[in-house]
């Protein structure tokens, strides 16, 4: 269904939008703190939201879509193991809180303070190549998704020149995120991230509603998954033992990785450092356990949607037309990243079509701008001034840098996505890239905050036996078909031997505990700016809880809403797990709850998003006004001096 003038008219309508937060905030970004941190000034609704989709992405939509439609309906009652871990990690502010006590404007420049600069270099440099490799792909497979939702034919016109039009719609799209984070930095980019966040979350649930309304039945849909294998099934988690790389094991190192590997990924740093205090920055942790609502309705819903479209005779004809188009494309991965657009662009209508591609730009963009301030900023902040000997850069002259170094990696990840022939699923090939950093990071983070005998040395020699592993695991997916050991394998075992080659060297080696007081701002030390004042002393129970003097009121209606919503759904997990393995559970008993399931997530979703925006205009207020006011400090620019 070619696109009309109501669809354009939309992504128009959306891109104006943007252009006017542009507008809006730039002129609030003078100095390097706020380039890099919006000058610690955000509030937890505008953080929640705009990192949310920072997060998400074109190639993290397009991941999803294909990863639920392996898995199915399965695939989320085995995400129910994460929810108690994602909760207490979340509540307890796990790394995220003690690391904005720091003031560090990178993970990097932390491990300078916390080991020594050569470390930070090094460090730096193993997070900058881990992560623009990881990054690579995010061009190709995001212009693959607009070429063919689109129609776009191969190649365009130019007077005798036939210009492919592949590679010129990545360039289109990196100009546009590439105008979004010069423009004023972070302060830009948290802004345009929530406005693209708010619209995403919005045609999210208005998409799903549409799907189950007009275009599919719950007859068709479970029609459709009963006809997977028995072993492999798409309603009944329990008959899983054949869905391949996405199934128990998948889920069992997630949330080992959930708790390792806290604010290892760097691909959206500058969120970490952006709270106006370390409070904050957990409640912005704390209200993630509901923004993801709409995203992962949508995540769930519509690839099951795909999989009946593909499947149910109702549609056979629909079907056969993509199936030609899949059978000429060369490569395995490509073919499961086209398979969800061409679906979407038969059967959704005129206006959603072109709400759905305004959604995707947005996600582009703003995963687009956020990674290229990320990694730009990490190869100046974290290479480029340690190895100058900590001399700081005049402030014209530091900016400058940064937005060459940005400009830099957007250049880098263009040819990436030309060259590099992708072999493996999205979110596998994530996996294993980001364990070059990720894998031994954590040890790193946590012994850094955590820990008093941490040292120097425990510190290289984890980041070192991390890296190894992954880029072992790269090299042999590379040289070897189908090598047995998958991205999400390789990456426990980087967690699981730097975790323990970090704990032996540290007590094999010299004695001596750290001033972690100093580090955090604490005591002595404390600063006045980031002093939250709450509701006062909290009595024992109250600490069960995780409350702490910080908290107001609204804090600790928001935790317990929080823990009633989590042990509701993972009792039910529970309960149900132990039913269906001492009894033989129909799967017309499953369909019945996944239908149950997605009207629920369909109600909350709806008020996450009506709760989220109301949040996040308030702290765009509020933002705005702090940085105003704000005195700048020229020293405050990440360099160790």
């Amino acid at each position: 269904m070619p696109l009309s003038w109501i669809d354009w008219l939309l992504v128009l309508g959306m891109l104006a939008l943007l252009l006017v937060g542009v507008r809006r905030s730039n002129r609030h970004s003078s100095s390097v703190a706020d380039f890099l941190a919006a000058g610690r000034s955000a509030g937890r609704y505008l953080v929640g939201v705009a990192s949310g989709i920072a997060g998400l992405g074109a190639i993290s939509i397009v991941g999803n879509l294909e990863m639920n439609f392996i898995a199915g309906f399965s695939m989320s009652w085995w995400g129910m193991t994460t929810s108690v871990v994602v909760m207490i990690v979340t509540l307890s502010g796990w790394v995220i809180y003690r690391f904005r006590e720091t003031r560090c404007l990178t993970l990097a420049e932390f491990f300078e303070r916390r080991y020594s600069r050569r470390f930070r270099i090094f460090a730096g440099t193993i997070c900058f190549v881990s992560g623009i490799v990881n990054f690579g792909i995010f061009p190709a497979v995001g212009a693959r998704f607009f070429v063919n939702y689109c129609g776009f034919p191969e190649t365009l016109a130019l007077g005798p020149l036939a210009v492919p039009v592949f590679p010129l719609t990545m360039i289109v799209l990196l100009g546009l995120a590439l105008y979004f984070v010069f423009s004023g930095g972070q302060v830009t980019v948290i802004v345009t991230d929530f406005l693209q966040g708010t619209f995403v979350n919005l045609v999210f649930v208005l998409v799903c509603g549409w799907l189950i309304w007009k275009v599919v039945s719950w007859d068709q849909i479970f029609t459709a998954l009963a006809s997977a294998p028995t072993e492999a099934s798409l309603i009944n988690p329990f008959k899983t033992g054949h869905v391949e790389d996405f199934n128990f094991w998948y889920f069992l190192i997630g949330i080992g990785g959930l708790i390792y590997g806290k604010m290892s990924w760097q691909g959206t740093q500058a969120y970490n450092s952006s709270a106006t205090s370390a409070h904050e920055a957990k409640m912005g942790e704390a209200i993630g356990m509901w923004k993801f609502a709409p995203q992962s309705l949508f995540l769930m819903f519509v690839p099951v949607v795909i999989y009946t479209v593909l499947h149910h005779p109702d549609f056979a004809s629909v079907a056969e037309g993509i199936n030609t188009h899949l059978a000429g494309v060369e490569r395995d991965a490509i073919r499961s990243q086209l398979r969800a657009p061409l679906v979407l662009v038969e059967i959704l209508p005129h206006g959603l079509l072109g709400a759905f591609l305004a959604v995707m730009l947005a996600a582009f963009i703003s995963t687009h701008d956020t990674y290229l301030h990320s990694w730009g900023s990490i190869f100046v902040q974290d290479i480029l001034l340690p190895l100058r000997g900590g001399k700081p850069l005049a402030p014209k002259q530091h900016l400058g840098a940064l937005r060459f170094s940005i400009l830099g990696v957007a250049v880098f990840i263009f040819l990436f996505s030309l060259l590099f022939q992708q072999s493996q699923y999205i979110f596998l090939f994530f996996a294993i890239t980001g364990a070059i950093f990720a894998g031994g990071s954590g040890a790193v983070i946590i012994g850094g905050l955590y820990w008093r005998r941490g040292t120097t040395a425990a510190a290289w020699a984890a980041m070192t036996t991390g890296m190894v592993i992954s880029v072992g695991g790269i090299i042999a997916h590379q040289v070897v078909d189908d090598f047995p050991i998958n991205g999400q394998q390789f990456w426990a075992l980087s967690m699981g031997a730097s975790l323990v080659v970090y704990a032996a060297v540290s007590l094999l080696g010299r004695r001596g505990d750290f001033n972690l007081d100093r580090l955090l701002h604490r005591g002595e030390y404390a600063v006045a700016d980031d002093t939250v004042v709450g509701d006062g002393v909290v009595t024992r129970l109250q600490r069960l809880f995780l409350f702490t003097p910080e908290f107001s009121r609204r804090d600790k209606v928001l935790y317990l809403l929080t823990y009633a919503w989590t042990f509701f759904w993972f009792t039910l997990f529970v309960i149900g797990t132990v039913y269906n393995l001492t009894h033989d559970v129909a799967d017309a008993s499953w369909t019945r709850f996944w239908k149950w399931y997605v009207g629920v997530q369909f109600v909350t979703a709806s008020v996450v998003f009506v709760w989220f925006t109301l949040g996040g205009v308030a702290d765009l207020r509020r933002m705005f006004a702090r940085l105003r006011a704000v005195e700048r400090v020229a020293g405050d620019d990440g360099v160790v001096r």
